[in-house]
């Protein structure tokens, strides 16, 4: 479709131009009505209502929350209700278990005193108290193009075309994208964001800084037996089914109304091509220390998303003219605490003041260095500066050396305020830490039993995720020989295992003998979880935001 073809834009002028409706932009906009009633503000989201594309796990730290809306707790239809009542720390081997001791942890692991519960609810609450000061909130539309000024400053966003078909071409139901215009744009996309991207690549934002850093998080919410259930209990692991040269863990809530929270994390360095996330999950619901809460259980939900974990050194530079990057945009997540939504809240409203600030002395479109001047010797700042080496440790020395000296390192910094290891590297970008099939022992993993392990297409199903499937292919291929050519036969088309949603398959036109491979992309089956532009190891694929409303459609993730 030739861009000189398409009718222009509508637009649309704010104050400020909020993309995300997370916990990052839901609280720039309170915070920003907070101070000054009268600001104009928008929020756009791309998924089909606001929580829609949420999910996280959640133990939740309410210092955000709590500077916010001080009074949250107090209110009936809070979204937490939950505190942690117990917590659990083991390391697993393939039948046993060993459960180490809440006073081994240093006091930034403990959980007691926070909530658990739906990042989901959390996220449409706030919605609930943002749309009361006055913000306007549209779901169902993505942002898909930073507008830039004469000078090369960002203007705003616009939200995507809809009613193009995968040929490219206007259907009868096509509608043009609008132009949204603010003084200052706010960025909360959360991980690996498309706009973000480009923002960082354009501004420079991520020079001088060490690699990004991901894993990827699987998640299910069972129903479990009532007699099972123990609300606030919260367990952690690592270990089996892992190697103990790959890192990752998993994360067991009990939360309200019987159902549990069950998810899998597996840090994207890892090396063996062979190696699939969705399956690590799978297989680790066996194990007893997991199995005794689900079995006679129900599973009702599905989701996964990536996990940015570079912390400290690989945060970008925050601001650019125009506008600031927040929340998981950033990547504020403490890799050893799993946690980053208090972070991403509380970088919304530091983005918040620092803008109201700049609008109440008339400034607009410049750069606001003062959000990028002061988040370092803030709160965000000292949580994840204590944390900084935990991560290069485990990738370094593996997951049992690794958490030790992690351990150590956290202690240190906890009793003395510093680190024996000063600030470490994390050496190579996750896409460049694959072996060739020739170097690693192939993986092969049980098949589900449809009791407590699952398929990928039956999970899918569970994120209730739905795209128009005629519209462009959002997955592009830079290079489309690239899976074939080289990624096949090197890796083994690592695409196939990497991604928890059956995007990507590699079929035959003759099966029995495995000749005249073909690369396919099952584009409707997309959870949006950015795996695939983060660990493919040509950097061949790049995720665009499909139409607008498209996605999962997390209920309570």
């Amino acid at each position: 479709m030739n861009e000189q073809q398409l009718p222009a834009r509508e637009g649309m002028d704010y104050d400020v131009v909020i993309v995300g409706a997370g916990p990052s932009g839901l609280s720039a906009a309170i915070r920003l009505k907070q101070l000054n009633p009268e600001t104009s503000i928008v929020v756009v989201e791309k998924g089909s209502e606001v929580g829609a594309h949420i999910l996280s796990g959640v133990v939740l730290d309410p210092i955000g929350l709590d500077r916010l809306l001080p009074g949250w707790r107090e209110e009936e239809d809070k979204p937490l209700k939950v505190q942690v009542s117990e917590d659990r720390f083991y390391f697993l081997g393939p039948r046993g278990a060993l459960r180490l001791p809440n006073i081994a942890f240093p006091k930034l692991l403990d959980n007691h005193g926070m909530y658990v519960g739906s990042l989901g609810l959390v996220c449409r609450w706030l919605a609930g108290k943002a749309e009361a000061l006055g913000v306007e909130i549209y779901p169902g539309f993505a942002a898909t193009e930073v507008l830039f000024g004469d000078k090369g400053e960002v203007l705003g966003v616009a939200t995507g075309d809809m009613g193009v078909s995968r040929e490219g071409e206007m259907k009868a139901s096509f509608t043009r994208g609008m132009e949204l215009r603010g003084r200052y744009t706010l960025i909360g996309e959360g991980v690996r964001g498309s706009l973000a991207k480009q923002l960082i690549a354009k501004f420079g934002l991520a020079e001088g800084r060490d690699y990004p850093k991901f894993g990827i998080g699987i998640k299910e919410l069972w129903q479990i037996d009532p007699a099972r259930h123990k609300p606030g209990y919260v367990q952690h692991t690592f270990g089996w089914p892992l190697s103990m040269d790959t890192g990752g863990g998993s994360f067991l809530y009990h939360i309200e109304d019987n159902q549990v929270c069950v998810g899998f994390v597996t840090h994207l360095n890892y090396s063996n091509p062979t190696l699939s996330p969705f399956d690590e999950f799978q297989r680790f619901k066996h194990h007893p220390v997991v199995a005794q809460h689900l079995e006679g259980g129900k599973r009702i939900a599905y989701g996964a998303r990536a996990i940015s974990e570079g912390g400290w050194q690989s945060v970008p530079k925050l601001t650019f003219p125009g506008g600031a990057l927040m929340g998981c945009s950033a990547g504020f997540i403490n890799v050893p605490r799993i946690k980053g939504t208090h972070n991403a809240m509380l970088s919304g409203m530091l983005a918040a003041e620092k803008v109201n600030a700049a609008l109440a002395a008339g400034r607009s479109h410049d750069e606001v260095v003062e959000i990028e001047s002061e988040w370092r010797a803030g709160d965000i700042g000292k949580d994840l500066k204590r944390v900084r080496n935990v991560k290069p440790l485990l990738s370094k020395f593996g997951a049992a050396l690794g958490t030790m000296l992690g351990g150590l390192e956290m202690w240190t910094n906890e009793l003395f305020g510093f680190s024996f290891f000063g600030t470490l590297k994390h050496g190579k970008p996750d896409y460049a830490t694959l072996k060739p099939l020739s170097e690693v022992k192939p993986i092969v993993y049980p098949k589900p039993d449809g009791k407590l392990s699952f398929d990928k297409l039956s999970s899918v199903f569970l994120s209730s995720t739905n795209h128009e499937e005629d519209q462009p292919v959002h997955l592009r291929l830079k290079d489309p020989s690239i899976p074939i050519a080289k990624n096949l036969p090197d890796y083994g088309e690592p695409a196939r295992l990497y991604c928890p949603a059956g995007v990507y398959e590699v079929v035959y036109a003759d099966e029995a003998n495995q000749k005249d491979p073909k690369f396919v992309i099952n584009a409707q089956n997309c959870v949006h979880c950015k795996t695939c532009d983060i660990k493919d190891p040509a950097q061949n694929i790049t995720w665009t935001c499909p139409e607008g409303g498209g996605g999962p459609n997390y209920a309570n993730m």
